[in-house]
């Protein structure tokens, strides 16, 4: 099979053949690669293994490409960078520039390298937590910033040399009605898959009827959150107390629209740089977080005087918090 007349225009095409429509075969050692209308896979393999040879150059080593290559997987996981940013063109001149010889994976291939790295730890978690004579879960529910539901369970352990150790068994998409007996299910099935049925002792989640029953459909112990226990304690404890629930109220909206007004946030940094406190930033209350109840007043009273000049110089209705309220 020949390449098209776009496919012949790169010169490593005198060192393979198009064997299929997505696979090529390598003219020096045999080895056949996938292809996917691009070359990239082609060169990496070309100038890791035979330029060197054939034309005596000096090109970075194969272990030298896999750093780079591991770089680029670390990059991914610890910035949280889309697959795709190895195709952007000031990403690709940057890397020309420290390297000229270099070529980046495609997207395609920097994914399945991903891919490959999540699988070797997650072997290396699974034999960890073999090691453990009990485990204890926490799970709990969650939504993305798509409202796309999640269950994430971890499990905790004291490894051999008596280290307490944490492990995400799975983060797992849950489109599913939130019962007992589907959450019994999926956490049924990550204790199989991580051949720690037996050896679970406790379960804690919040205290959500749901969570509770599902215990009881796994027939293990079941414990409520300490966090989410105290925060239904202070919650509570806040609205018996109609004082202390206006500043709450007061302050949430106070914070809520310099947070969603464009005028008064450029207004608040116009006050912050003339009165020199740039490193101060409202806090907004997270209703399932007591503690941020407590920064987001506690922050208002720093700034008080910031806030209150810069609703000086806006037209607005919303008010800051009185004398007696601070």
């Amino acid at each position: 099979m020949e390449p098209s007349r776009e496919r012949k225009f790169s010169p490593v095409w005198e060192h393979f053949n198009l064997i299929s429509a997505n696979k090529v075969k390598c003219r020096l050692c045999s080895k056949e690669l996938r292809y996917n209308n691009n070359t990239s896979s082609m060169l990496r393999h070309y100038w890791a293994l035979h330029e060197t040879k054939e034309t005596g150059s000096e090109q970075p080593s194969i272990d030298d490409r896999s750093g780079v290559d591991d770089a680029l997987v670390d990059m991914v996981i610890l910035d949280s960078q889309p697959f795709s940013f190895v195709e952007d063109k000031g990403f690709k001149k940057l890397v020309a520039a420290l390297n000229p010889g270099n070529v980046l994976p495609t997207r395609q291939a920097l994914k399945a390298m991903v891919e490959k790295r999540y699988e070797e730890l997650k072997e290396k978690a699974k034999v960890l937590v073999s090691t453990a004579s009990a485990v204890s879960l926490t799970s709990d529910m969650w939504t993305s910033i798509n409202t796309n539901a999640y269950l994430a369970v971890t499990g905790h352990f004291i490894d051999t040399s008596t280290t307490l150790q944490t492990v995400v068994l799975g983060v797992v998409h849950f489109p599913q009605s939130h019962t007992a007996e589907n959450l019994a299910q999926v956490k049924s099935r990550l204790m199989l898959e991580w051949g720690i049925t037996d050896r679970v002792t406790c379960l804690v989640t919040d205290g959500a009827p749901n969570m509770g029953a599902c215990s009881r459909h796994l027939q293990l112990r079941h414990t409520n959150c300490v966090a989410h226990t105290l925060n239904l304690f202070i919650k509570k404890a806040i609205e018996q107390n109609p004082v202390l629930s206006k500043i709450r109220i007061d302050a949430r909206r106070l914070v809520g629209y310099f947070k969603s007004s464009t005028t008064a946030k450029e207004r608040l940094s116009q006050m912050q740089v003339h009165m020199g406190q740039t490193t101060l930033k409202l806090v907004q209350e997270v209703d399932t977080r007591w503690n941020s109840t407590f920064h987001m007043l506690q922050r208002l009273h720093d700034m008080k005087e910031l806030v209150g000049a810069a609703l000086a110089g806006l037209r607005t209705e919303i008010a800051p918090l009185t004398m007696e309220q601070l």
